[in-house]
């Protein structure tokens, strides 16, 4: 890419792709370190928030905030979520955040980056990012955040939160604490969040004609922490929520909802009444579809009228 005429310098990391590839999968082996401690639910719970606080980091900030802006924030807690989400290991929140716009525009397409049914499960899952046409990004991409230098310095050091968080956590519990809170925790994080680039394409339902291979899916919802209901994302993706109705759990959304009564957070994007008819419309019309082929698809009784014994005299 050229960027002589762009008032933006891109930020190339230079990597080796066999090193990034090999470190990978060490840090994925560390959850083996489980088996050093003697287990405890105390370390259970341990590993159960570290999840969920940096899942939220993915959700909520590089993915609904960074990647969508789905809703505005002040510059310190926009830091803090960059912060939170750089935490959970996935490399730079600018970097993540390009990348999945990029994603958004050739979804499902020969262009896209990590697509199932272009690329099979386990390139979409994760191995697209251990390639090396991916560590760099176009800065053209997210101008309204590369403009902050506090972005472009921890996208640059993305490995500081983490460690920080790692230190943070043998300081606070031991080696417990590190195993659980950070190695176990780390790996179910990581391999969580990806379904939603493989398995969210394969498997679920399939509500709004969003021209591509999203799905809903309660499951991977609950899972990731409202991410899950895909389909509705991919048909309206500047909404800070993604389950759209009152049913469909979405743990984001609602620490968001309460993050904007006390003024942390504002201006929630949510889908408008057109689209929310349109999606009880479609659920209705597949409701009576699958009704009627089901009635369809019962043995009819036939009726026969009562036989008739007639006495003849001789």
């Amino acid at each position: 890419m050229d960027n002589s005429h762009s008032s933006v310098e891109t930020v190339v990391k230079h990597q080796a792709p066999v090193l990034f590839f090999v470190l990978f999968f060490m840090i994925q082996a560390t959850v083996f370190t489980v088996f050093t401690v003697p287990f405890s639910w105390e370390l259970v719970l341990v590993a159960v928030v570290s999840y969920f606080v940096r899942m939220f980091g993915i959700t909520a900030a590089y993915h609904r905030y960074f990647s969508h802006s789905s809703f505005k924030t002040s510059r310190v807690f926009q830091f803090v979520l960059a912060w939170i989400g750089s935490m959970s290991m996935q490399k730079g929140v600018l970097w993540w955040a390009a990348h999945h716009r990029n994603h958004h525009k050739y979804s499902d397409t020969e262009k896209d980056i990590h697509s199932p049914s272009r690329k099979g499960f386990w390139y979409s899952h994760m191995f697209w990012f251990l390639r090396d046409e991916y560590n760099d990004y176009e800065t053209k991409l997210i101008p309204d955040f590369y403009k902050y230098p506090e972005l472009r310095w921890i996208d640059r050091n993305h490995w500081i939160p983490p460690l920080t968080f790692a230190i943070g956590l043998y300081l606070a519990g031991g080696w417990g604490w590190l195993v659980y809170g950070y190695a176990v925790a780390t790996f179910f994080l990581g391999h969580a969040t990806w379904t939603i680039n493989s398995l969210s394409h394969v498997y679920g339902s399939t509500r709004f004609e969003s021209r591509d291979t999203s799905k809903n899916n309660l499951f991977l919802a609950l899972l990731t922490m409202g991410e899950g209901w895909h389909n509705n994302h991919h048909y309206y993706c500047s909404s800070a929520n993604q389950g759209f109705y009152w049913y469909e759990v979405d743990l984001s959304y609602y620490i968001l909802k309460a993050l904007s009564w006390v003024g942390i957070v504002w201006d929630l994007k949510k889908p408008p009444v057109k689209v929310l008819d349109e999606g009880l419309r479609r659920d209705a019309e597949k409701k009576a579809a699958l009704s009627a082929a089901k009635n369809l698809s019962k043995p009819r009784k036939i009726k026969t009228a009562p036989s008739r014994t007639v006495v003849t005299s001789s």
